[in-house]
């Protein structure tokens, strides 16, 4: 029997053999050059396979070490001592082959008997064919090698294939980037261009602007400096102006003063004239007194006039309504001397507060009334219309001030009409009242009227 041979290719060591099992003729199955390595893989995987079966005096001294690795990790990482034991041992290749027999024996048979599956695996037929030594091994050897250069081609050309593709698909993938790039450029160009069109119209613009802001500047410096001459005329004008009012102004102080020595030298004469006749009239009245001989009194004609009689009864009846008038006429009138307010009262109540009670209507003007009679020194009488009152009449007065109710069967403005004839011809009397009847009627009798308006304002100011 010839011994194995074992060539080293790179850093991979590749079994070569040339053997002669017990019973093959010297010269057969002759096998030149390196295992394919399909079929080198699956040998050294078989050998793996088996080496983990073998009892510690069937395992070589060189493999021992590895039988206690798992199946993969030897196939992976003791490939080359593996390749090694089966290329130079021939006893550990052949208890290999047993172990094969063991596991696939339809495959071992076949091959003793020199006919091989068709439908087996080419590289699984020349594993098991190279360490089964079987009767042309090296033929099935160098098919699985060819069958494995076919796969490997196809592998590569459908590999190659794929790549292409991928290669491809990449390439229209960039051009079409490239297309959205160049369209993003373009876009970004024409943007760039129409903002910079849009730069240089605002430019313009300004530029435009900037010059006719010049020229109104221009314009208004000129205006200016024609309106400071022009204000400078008008000013030395005003200053002519200004001497000549001053001289008439002088002349004119002069003559006043010539009017206020006039004046007062004629006031003194009307003066004394008036004086005089004011002392004749009051000496002729001391006259008439003395002559009369009337006794002293502190009596009122108003105070003869009845109204109704406190705690009488009444019933109800409704105000007609008041205008408006200056409280200024009022002032002058309580000036007079020995004047005597006549006020009617729910008329003036009604005007200034109509939202409070009666009761507390009467009250309040009652109040104000006295104040105003006390800073006037008036006389004042304020009349209420008995028929608003509610049971019975109210005893009520204030100080300065008569309080006078209406009598059953009379109305406020009768007590009024009465108050009025009941003056003596000449003495200032006042009747304050916005019913028109009632102050065209005191009228025609010689009194005086005023709105109830004006002395609401009147209280208010104080």
């Amino acid at each position: 029997m010839q011994g194995p041979l074992r060539r080293a290719s790179g850093n991979t060591e590749v079994v070569t053999s040339e053997a002669v099992t017990p019973g093959d003729e010297p010269g057969e199955h002759a096998w030149e050059g390196p295992l394919p390595e399909a079929v080198r893989l699956r040998v050294v995987a078989l050998a793996s396979d088996a080496l983990g079966a073998m009892g510690d005096d069937e395992v070589p001294l060189a493999l021992r070490k590895f039988r206690s690795w798992a199946p993969s990790r030897r196939t992976k990482l003791a490939a080359t001592p593996l390749a090694t034991a089966v290329d130079h041992d021939p006893i550990f290749r052949q208890r290999v082959a047993t172990r094969l027999r063991e596991s696939a024996p339809q495959l071992s048979s076949a091959l003793e008997a020199g006919g091989p599956p068709a439908a087996a695996d080419p590289v699984e037929v020349a594993a098991a064919a190279y360490l089964l030594h079987a009767s042309g091994w090296p033929d099935l050897v160098a098919k699985a090698g060819a069958a494995a250069a076919r796969a490997s081609e196809i592998a590569e050309t459908s590999q190659a294939t794929s790549t292409i593709a991928r290669l491809q698909e990449s390439v229209a993938a960039l051009r079409a980037e490239g297309r959205a790039e160049l369209a993003r450029a373009r876009a970004d160009v024409e943007a760039a261009q129409a903002e910079t069109a849009a730069v240089r119209k605002e430019l313009r613009e300004e530029r435009g602007a900037r010059r006719r802001a010049e020229r109104a500047v221009a314009d208004a410096e000129t205006r200016s400096a024609a309106a400071v001459d022009a204000a400078a005329a008008a000013s030395a004008q005003a200053e002519e102006e200004v001497r000549r009012v001053r001289a008439r102004l002088a002349e004119a102080e002069v003559e006043v003063e010539a009017a206020r020595r006039a004046s007062r030298e004629g006031r003194t004469v009307g003066d004394a004239r008036a004086r005089l006749l004011l002392d004749t009239v009051v000496e002729a009245a001391a006259g008439l007194r003395r002559e009369l001989a009337l006794p002293p009194t502190s009596d009122r004609p108003a105070d003869f006039v009845e109204g109704a009689a406190p705690g009488s009864s009444v019933t109800t009846q409704t105000e007609q309504g008041r205008p408006a008038d200056d409280p200024a006429a009022l002032d002058q009138l309580l000036a007079l001397p020995q004047v005597h307010l006549i006020v009617d009262g729910y008329n003036v109540t009604k005007t200034g507060y109509p939202d409070l009670p009666l009761e507390a209507q009467r009250s309040r003007l009652v109040g104000a009334l006295v104040a105003l009679a006390a800073r006037s020194a008036a006389e004042v009488t304020c009349c209420f219309d008995g028929a608003t009152v509610e049971g019975r009449v109210p005893s009520m007065s204030g100080r300065g001030v008569r309080v006078l109710f209406s009598k059953p069967g009379e109305i406020a403005d009768d007590l009024i009409r009465r108050l009025v004839r009941a003056e003596p011809p000449g003495r200032p009397v006042v009747v304050v009242s916005s019913d028109q009847e009632v102050a065209d009627g005191v009228r025609r009798s010689g009194a005086r009227a005023v709105s109830a308006a004006a002395l609401v304002r009147r209280l208010d100011r104080g």
